[in-house]
């Protein structure tokens, strides 16, 4: 035998020996831990899905749980995420466009790391604001500190415990606090304007009548990873009329989650849950704001450059007092594409859904027509909040740059309205 033939059988029998170990260790490296598949119903684009883990044995001391679709050219890597808690959940991102009916599969492996990788969903806590980052890029900033209002303007206006800014990913700040015309505007928030606390009317949202605020109290919880990033923050209703010290009228956790889906878009999560500590509870008055989920738009925007679109098809002329699934509002801005905007979702489970709107007509603000649109579960019909009882209300957020059209947003509803079918294969 030459030298050459000697040197290719050495390789080869290397080679054998290579495939035989891997084959050997791979029960050491990586072991199943079940199949799924998703069952797409309506159509869906980028939509957060998350796997019950009850019932498996996923302990860490076995190694990191890894994800992979089954493709036809293979398994391929899917970023996930373990939620731990009272029933453990594994999310992850449908990521692309999911047909109506068509089916997605699944391998749920555990493997021992070699790297832990950096998440790109981060959480950075700074003096004042909590702050998400997607791909080291902000999306937006929560203020846990109290701000004040300008010199020689009411001190009553300050507040903390709201989200400014709010930016599109192209860099646009979206959101806008203290306007001289409303100083009480405070971004992305959501106090409760006409409420009855016994016979005693309170007022959370107009700061200036001194009946009442909202201020941040603690955080309970920080998440960051490779599929989302959020906080969980306790926020309290605070009613300054009552005998004695001031009191807690609410009880609120404000969980926001902002999804690493697509580069194309922001999408972000608004949860409220509401709980009164009073023996009476609370009476929130069927009045034109209050609650839900508000939004103050950017100073550029206003009635010759901004517009509004339902999913009932009404636009920013119609849409005020009536009732929508989602809503997209949008208008010019300084990015490459020349308009933002943000589609705001509403969930099938919230109070009133489809859900009533305050959308400021044209002539707002001495005719300038500048944008303020809400989600208002008390548009129509008083709500009480009774004691002992928790109540909570989902939104999502699908801030974007350039075009958003109703096909679109539609398929961003599914994506959020109902978690598709996971069946587990045995």
């Amino acid at each position: 035998m030459n030298l050459c033939a000697y040197v290719v059988k050495i390789k080869i029998m290397k080679n054998i020996l290579f495939i035989l170990m891997l084959f050997l260790t791979s029960g050491i490296f990586a072991q199943e831990l079940t199949k799924f598949s998703v069952q797409i119903g309506e159509e869906r684009i980028n939509a957060p899905v998350s796997v019950a883990l009850d019932g498996l044995n996923y302990s860490t001391d076995k190694g990191s749980l890894a994800l992979y679709e089954v493709t036809a050219n293979g398994e391929k890597p899917v970023a996930c995420q373990l939620e731990s808690g009272h029933s453990a959940k594994l999310w992850f991102i449908l990521k692309g466009i999911s047909p109506a009916n068509s089916t997605r599969n699944f391998i749920l492996k555990t493997e021992k790391e070699t790297e832990k990788p950096q998440p790109k969903s981060e959480v950075v806590k700074r003096h004042k604001d909590l702050s998400l980052l997607m791909n080291e890029k902000p999306v937006l900033s929560y203020r846990f500190e109290t701000t004040f209002p300008p010199g020689g303007v009411n001190p009553l206006f300050k507040r903390s415990g709201y989200i400014h800014p709010l930016w599109s990913p192209g860099g646009e700040e979206l959101s806008r606090i203290q306007p001289p015309d409303h100083y009480h505007h405070y971004g992305i928030w959501g106090p409760w304007t006409l409420t009855h606390i016994g016979d005693r009317e309170v007022d959370f949202w107009n700061l200036a009548k001194g009946e009442g605020t909202v201020k941040f109290a603690s955080f309970l919880s920080e998440t960051e990873g490779p599929v989302f990033s959020g906080f969980k923050a306790l926020q309290q209703h605070i009613d300054f009329g009552a005998q004695g010290p001031d009191q807690v009228a609410i009880n609120e956790i404000l969980d926001v989650r902002a999804w690493n889906g697509s580069e194309e878009v922001y999408v972000v999560d608004y949860t409220t849950t509401l709980n009164s500590p009073l023996p009476n509870g609370i009476m929130l008055d069927a009045y034109r704001y209050g609650g839900g989920i508000g939004f103050r738009a950017t100073e550029k925007w206003h009635k010759d450059n901004c517009t509004v679109l339902t999913s009932d098809g009404k636009d920013r002329a119609e849409a005020d007092g009536s009732f929508a699934r989602w809503c997209i509002v949008e208008g010019e801005s300084d990015v490459s594409e020349g308009r933002s905007g943000i589609l705001f979702l509403s969930h099938p489970s919230n109070r009133m859904h489809p859900e009533p709107m305050r959308v400021w007509p044209l002539d707002a603000n001495g005719g300038r027509g500048d944008m303020f649109f809400e989600f208002c579960p008390i548009r129509h019909e008083d709500w009480k909040l009774e004691p002992g009882n928790d109540y909570t209300l989902k939104y999502r957020m699908v801030v974007f740059d350039g075009e958003m059209d109703a096909e679109k947003a539609e398929r961003y509803w599914n994506s959020f309205a109902k978690m598709p079918q996971i069946e587990i294969k045995e």
